[in-house]
């Protein structure tokens, strides 16, 4: 499963995925995008370009008025920043529910 986040997240709390930060140039073909309200833009601006065309996208929320932002995106997931050490097992179930 190709994991990219928009934003550089501490190790623990990717433990047991291989995620790459965006400007790295992590290629195409990602199944999984993370993205926060401060990229948000960048996410709608580069996603054509390196998602599949079923993918899954996490949303940190950081304060409740962000979920609100983030739901004229079409977001499939979130996570509140205060549970990112729930964030391996949430990768978990949507590896197994994408069957990757």
């Amino acid at each position: 499963m190709k994991i990219v986040s928009f934003e550089e997240l501490n190790e623990k709390y990717t433990q047991g995925f291989n995620v790459c930060f965006v400007e790295n140039n992590c290629g195409d073909d990602v199944d999984v995008v993370i993205i926060d309200i401060n990229s948000i833009f960048d996410y709608e601006e580069k996603k054509l370009l390196i998602c599949k065309e079923n993918y899954t996208s996490v949303a940190i929320i950081d304060d409740p008025s962000d979920f609100d932002a983030f739901k004229n995106f079409g977001i499939t997931a979130w996570i509140v920043r205060e549970s990112l050490m729930e964030l391996p097992e949430l990768l978990k179930t949507i590896q197994t529910r994408m069957s990757l």
